[in-house]
């Protein structure tokens, strides 16, 4: 079942902001048991875009990156050291594709 427009909404506009689940739910009037269960058929798979690459332009970077951290629609987050390995991670993100 894909979820409506409405929950995507509302999960997208959660994700985006600073606020926990609970409080986003009584800023909005929604049921948090509701929404924690659009949230886990969201993870799931069900109304997730497909994986994609976005291109990203960096200037002025910094001289000496300390981590990478890439971060998904969804707020997962991965941290790794500057040294990682590049064939390394191309495998990696082949592998979430």
């Amino acid at each position: 079942m894909a979820l409506s427009k409405r929950w995507l909404d509302h999960i997208e506009a959660w994700q985006s902001s600073d606020l926990k689940q609970s409080a986003y739910c009584r800023q909005h009037s929604l049921n948090s048991r509701t929404f924690a269960a659009r949230l886990s058929d969201y993870r799931k798979g069900r109304g997730v875009p497909p994986l994609a690459l976005i291109p990203v332009h960096v200037e002025n970077a910094a001289p000496s990156i300390e981590r990478l951290v890439l971060q998904c629609r969804q707020g997962h987050r991965l941290e790794l050291p500057a040294t990682v390995s590049a064939v390394w991670l191309a495998e990696l993100l082949r592998c979430l594709a």
